[in-house]
């Protein structure tokens, strides 16, 4: 019941002191420089979601406004946490001071308040909303989507609603409803026949607005009686749905989700209840039991795909994009456990890291591991490696070991967990909390054994990309490889020492400790001319492929066929968004998001017979069948926000990334000018030779008849963490935060071999038990 939803929102939020002097308002000083400092406005708006952010002048555009959503932060730091603040630390009061950081590619709003009690009742203020926001319900998101609209459609502030208004509310809400429904709908709610609705009248049009006829049909189709479902009842329905089907789950559900006192007493589920249920995160088609830790985490490094990002320190292109200690953040807080350092001589005798012989800025090393220090292990527990390119001379390199070791501290890997031969590489659980350094690691040549001194011939740890000029550096300098490597940041590498691929030799010849880079265009041919012995090679060391120096613009290549080689370290550009990054979403959403998947068991062995380019009835080889029905969206948010009468006329994808045979997609067929509650009933059916392997991607666009279809929201999944029956899909925006409350749903079959299996653990479980 929107109305009623926003009211009870408010009275909340009037309960809490900080968020009543947010409604107040506060004059602060927007912060971006020493020399840029502007003044603005902040208020919390009504409908508690807003914040309005004002210019003090007023001659630009009539004071012009902007806004931000609770939902858009993804935090709020305190003090002077910010590079912009860090540089004026000393020069304005640190407890005066807080940043915003906002999901996707918005930048951080730096503010100092006029004292350190306002500055603290905002900071409280906003995570208190942003916890808020976290613990809603779909049910009240959705019910919220058309409220946040009421007080822009209601254009007099009245607190009516004449039909024009509604008609703008309709299309602010993506929603066209033809003319003789919207008026026959305004009608039937307008009680009192003065032609303009009250909030009471308001709610019941949002009610019917919010109807979900495709889920009373699901409802009516398991109850007896059309009116409740029975604990019986509702425990069939699960047992339809591949789940728990237990009397004492169903009543679980019950007592969670009905809100009807009547029938929570005698344990009924009502249609209102069994909407909010299908509605919630736990009827999610992600499996929810995947949202933790769930796989075995004792096993060699090598068994793992490690999210890992290339070129970490860019906010944008590697050609004139900006160096930064904010994208370290946003990868590490995404799970990520791989980032990369191109490390370069800086003035001062202190190192800096950026794109060399290119205009991006600088950014010191120094500030950049106090930041991985900082946000190391936030989001996982498990070990990161610090990917160095090192461009450095040897003073400044003996810098760099020294702002490891003392920043880093015990989290700094420095010598090996054990005394004996390493057999094989410790496993995330052993190096829980631990910070390992890749790169070049001391080991005289031939012609020096015997020799004293302690340098050696030494390249960065991309010496494969620099020998393959795949990176933008000048012909004059492969010349300049050869260098001196420091002795201290040599002693910190341990597990993970850089060497030039020499081919596949017999693999327990190889040091486990030893690892390769390679570029997307190298890993792709051995993939494709020697896919079984590269698998082979990956299930002992670690491999590490990087995008071609060719993509200027931080473009991404396809990380599906690098992780059917077995290859771990798939590095990416993570600032870049697009299907790329959507896979890496999609891949390292399961295992609570800890930033290690474990690979398939055909991608762990040594004398796996595993080949990504052939798989026809080999290892891994598991025939089976995807069937989804695309039932309907909710909720759809206009594309074009410019122009009020442009209304989404979406259409579905489904996506499915893997081995080659797999690889396909179809589509439903479109739905004109309607975002709100698009209804296709299309069924898509899917082959897969490798499920294993497989990310089902389902993608949502605005067609176009002239031009490209506008990317609207999509989600990505392993196929082994979708689960069977009637499901939502949350969709998610082209930066990867949520779409909230946008979803899809669907329904999910599998079989195996013409057999149904209710869930797909079960039938991964059933196909390794008769392997």
């Amino acid at each position: 019941m929107c109305v009623c939803v926003c009211v009870c929102v408010c009275v909340w939020l009037l309960d809490n002191e900080d968020i009543r002097v947010m409604m107040q308002g506060c004059s602060m000083v927007k912060v971006r420089s020493s020399r840029w400092k502007k003044s603005r406005n902040l208020r919390l708006l009504e409908d508690g979601l807003t914040v309005w952010c004002e210019s003090t002048k007023s001659s630009r555009k009539a004071q012009a406004r902007q806004t931000f959503a609770v939902t858009e932060v993804e935090c709020v730091r305190e003090g002077c946490k910010s590079e912009a603040l860090r540089r004026l630390s000393g020069s304005v009061p640190e407890n005066q001071c807080f940043t915003v950081v906002f999901r996707g590619a918005r930048k951080s709003l730096d503010l100092l308040c006029p004292c350190e009690d306002d500055a603290q009742r905002w900071v409280r203020g906003l995570r208190t909303l942003k916890e808020r926001v976290a613990n809603m319900t779909q049910k009240e998101k959705l019910d919220q989507y058309p409220a946040r609209y009421l007080r822009r459609a209601d254009q007099n502030q009245d607190g009516k609603m004449s039909y024009d208004e509604v008609k703008w509310l309709l299309q602010m809400i993506n929603i066209d409803l033809s003319e003789q429904y919207a008026r026959s709908l305004f009608k039937r709610c307008d009680r009192s026949g003065d032609g303009r609705l009250d909030h009471i009248e308001i709610e019941e049009f949002c009610r019917e607005l919010l109807r979900r006829p495709e889920l009373d049909a699901v409802f009516r189709h398991y109850s007896s009686n059309g009116c409740v479902l029975s604990t019986a009842e509702l425990r069939d329905f699960l047992g339809d749905q591949g789940e728990d089907a237990s009397l004492n789950h169903a009543q679980s559900l019950i007592l969670t989700y009905e809100l009807n006192d009547w029938a929570q007493k005698n344990l009924f589920m009502t249609q209102n209840g069994f909407t909010m249920y299908m509605l919630s995160r736990e009827n999610d088609v992600f499996n929810p039991d995947h949202a933790r830790v769930h796989q075995d985490m004792s096993r060699p490094l090598s068994h793992y795909f490690i999210s890992s990002s290339h070129n970490t320190y860019l906010t944008k292109d590697q050609v004139t994009g900006a160096s930064s200690t904010e994208p370290y953040i946003r990868a590490l807080n995404q799970g990520c456990r791989c980032v990369e350092l191109d490390c370069w001589d800086g003035d001062k005798g202190e190192p800096v890291i950026y794109h060399g012989h290119t205009l991006t800025s600088k950014v010191p090393f120094k500030e950049v591991i106090e930041t991985i220090a900082q946000y190391a292990f936030k989001a996982s527990p498990y070990p990161i490696v610090l990917s160095l390119e090192n461009h450095c001379s040897v003073e400044q390199q003996a810098v760099m070991a020294k702002h490891l070791r003392t920043i880093l501290g015990r989290k700094l890997l420095t010598k090996p967990l054990s005394d004996q031969p390493l057999r094989e590489l410790p496993s995330p659980e052993d190096l829980k909390g631990r910070i390992l350094v890749k790169g070049k690691k001391h080991t005289p040549h031939l012609s020096q054994l015997g020799k004293t001194g302690s340098s050696a011939s030494f390249s960065s740890s991309s010496e494969d990309e620099l020998a393959s000029s795949t990176k933008s550096t000048p012909k004059k300098e492969p010349a300049k490889v050869c260098a001196k490597l420091s002795p201290e940041l040599s002693e910190l590498v341990v597990y993970c020492r850089s060497v030039p691929f020499r081919g596949f030799g017999s693999v327990s010849e190889l040091p486990p400790n030893e690892m390769s880079s390679f570029s997307e265009s190298d890993a792709l041919r051995l993939i494709k001319d020697s896919g079984k012995l590269f698998v082979r090679h990956n299930s002992r060391q670690l491999s590490r492929i990087y995008p071609s120096g060719q993509r200027l613009q931080s473009s991404n290549y396809d990380p599906q066929e690098m992780w059917n080689g077995g290859c771990q370290m798939v590095a990416l550009n993570f600032q870049t968004a697009g299907e790329q990054m959507d896979l890496n979403q999609g891949r390292f959403l399961p295992n609570g998001r800890c930033g290690y998947v474990l690979k398939p068991s055909f991608l762990c062995s040594p004398t796996s017979n595993f080949n990504p380019e052939n798989t026809g009835g080999g290892p891994g080889h598991i025939p089976t069948q995807l069937t989804i029905r695309i039932i309907s969206a909710q909720q759809l948010p206009k594309i074009n926000t410019d122009k009020m009468s442009s209304i989404v006329d979406p259409q579905v994808w489904v996506e499915i990334h893997g081995v080659a045979i797999d690889n396909t997609r179809d589509k439903t067929h479109r739905i004109d000018n309607n975002g709100f509650n698009p209804r296709w009933d299309c069924t898509l059916s899917f082959q897969l030779q490798v499920p294993e392997l497989a990310l089902v991607r389902f993608v949502v666009e605005d067609h176009d008849h002239t031009a490209k279809n506008d990317f609207v929201g999509q989600f990505t999944l392993p196929f082994t963490s979708v689960r069977t029956g009637y499901r939502h899909v949350h969709l998610l925006k082209a930066d990867g935060s949520s779409l909230s409350p946008a979803t899809l749903f669907i329904h999910v079959k599998v079989a195996r071999k013409g057999v149904p299996v209710k869930t797909v653990s079960e039938r991964m479980a059933a196909a390794k038990g008769k392997a």
